[in-house]
């Protein structure tokens, strides 16, 4: 496929943030894009004001004109549509080019000089900064990102043509459509075990796409992966984040690299699992041929990731935040920088499951992640692309969390909850569509205090 010959777009998914970002840049280049989703959410908003027309209807009657013209039109759609979704069939019985996300992706940046983040946890933040860092130090650097990177309010950095940043996402193994030049793992936890069954099939997949390296000095693992390559950690690995303060709410350390030692690096993101994404992105940025004070620099100004410990309010009375974190492993992280910031406030937890397989596959890390937390509140399973497994429920799940001021409610009755509570840190946690309630909360307890 040549995408010079393409001069329409259409996307099925439109509003998933990875399909959002490509949708982005297909309007950036010039091209025709639209697209269909499911339901209308913030960030459909934010791609119709940008003139991307957006339908919420499956019916092949809104595609649209331009895009049945098949000879000029890309179809691009999401693994988590249906496989009875009536336009995607529509586009696939009259022999359009339909392609999956990974796959447009993977075509993109073949012809560039690609970086690419894997790992079950932490791509969205550390390909974040290692765009930020790039795109700050004049790199022509086009970042494709999981996430909205607060201070861009995009999920696509730049516009280079040379030089991209890509998530390489392990669902579906999408992530082997990438042609990466230099390479990250975060992590290799247990993950979307509906689609690998199980984790050996999960690391296997991992070390496939690490061999898609092939200089093995520019591939970067979390140290204690068992993988070949470059180790990154925290007071340990050949890219060691050593001798960390906290100043004011800031971090300060030092990183020791294999040729030098980096010093008083600021960087505002709690938590340890962020000291270790912002050295990769240094290694990454490093290696590529940066100097030590330009990444410096880029890591103190990096803003953070909307949904990734973001502060919705942060008084001293007062403090609300958002984060996406939707595994047991990620919710631990989101404790410890909690813990490690406000270790004598009460804090209110609000988790939303998502999927009900996940739910089902990590229960007891679940349970026992959030009942670390004082006071935990449960809202019902999101489903997004599943039906309902028999028994997997958000009661069954509370009732396998030992902490007991723990609750469940409806989401038509957190707020309320909310309105009631003497806490004074609060956090709402997952992937599902409680990212839309997030306004709501902020106003009702700024309305509050």
């Amino acid at each position: 496929m040549e995408l010079e010959k393409i001069h329409n777009v259409y996307f099925i998914g439109i509003g998933g943030i990875g399909m959002s970002a490509l949708a982005r840049y297909f309007t950036f280049i010039g091209k025709n894009v639209a697209g269909y989703d499911k339901t209308p959410t913030h960030l459909t908003d934010e791609l119709k004001a940008e003139g991307i027309s957006i339908h919420f209807d499956d019916k092949v009657e809104l595609i649209g004109l331009p895009f049945l013209d098949k000879e000029n039109t890309l179809v691009v759609v999401t693994p988590a549509v249906p496989k009875n979704h009536l336009q995607w069939n529509y586009f696939l019985q009259n022999g359009f080019e339909v392609k999956k996300r990974a796959e447009v992706l993977g075509i993109i940046t073949k012809g560039t000089f690609c970086f690419a983040v894997a790992g079950t946890h932490g791509k969205t933040t550390t390909s974040s900064i290692l765009g930020h860092i790039l795109h700050q130090s004049g790199v022509d650097v086009t970042a494709f990102l999981g996430g909205i990177v607060e201070g861009y309010n995009t999920n696509l950095i730049g516009s280079g043509k040379t030089v991209t940043v890509a998530e390489a996402d392990e669902f579906d193994r999408s992530f082997l459509h990438l042609h990466p030049d230099i390479a990250c793992i975060t992590s290799m936890d247990a993950d979307h075990l509906d689609i690998y069954g199980d984790t050996a099939s999960i690391e296997a997949s991992f070390r496939e796409f690490a061999d898609k390296v092939e200089d093995k000095k520019q591939l970067f693992v979390v140290d204690g992966l068992p993988l070949n390559g470059v180790t990154v950690g925290v007071g340990k690995g050949q890219f060691s984040a050593q001798n960390i303060r906290i100043d004011n709410g800031w971090y300060v350390f030092d990183v020791a690299t294999p040729d030098d030692t980096i010093t008083d690096i600021r960087f505002g993101l709690p938590g340890h699992h962020n000291l270790t994404n912002a050295t990769l992105a240094l290694a990454m940025a490093k290696t590529y041929g940066l100097e030590g004070d330009a990444i410096k620099a880029a890591l103190e100004s990096f803003q953070g990731v909307r949904r990734r410990f973001s502060y919705q309010i942060k008084e001293k009375e007062l403090v609300y935040i958002d984060d996406y974190a939707h595994h047991p492993t990620e919710i631990d992280a989101v404790y410890q920088a909690v813990s490690e910031l406000y270790p004598d406030e009460k804090v209110l937890a609000v988790f939303q499951p998502h999927l009900f397989s996940r739910t089902r596959d990590f229960a007891e890390g679940f349970a026992k992640s959030l009942g670390k937390f004082e006071n935990i509140v449960l809202l019902d399973i999101y489903p997004a692309r599943e039906q309902p497994i028999e028994g997997i429920t958000s009661q069954w799940l509370l009732d396998m969390i030992e902490n007991p001021s723990k609750k469940l409610v409806s989401k038509e009755h957190l707020l309320p909850l909310l309105k009631g509570s003497d806490a004074t840190v609060f956090i709402t946690i997952g992937a599902g569509d409680i990212g839309e309630m997030v306004p709501e909360i902020k106003a009702v307890l700024n309305e509050k205090f």
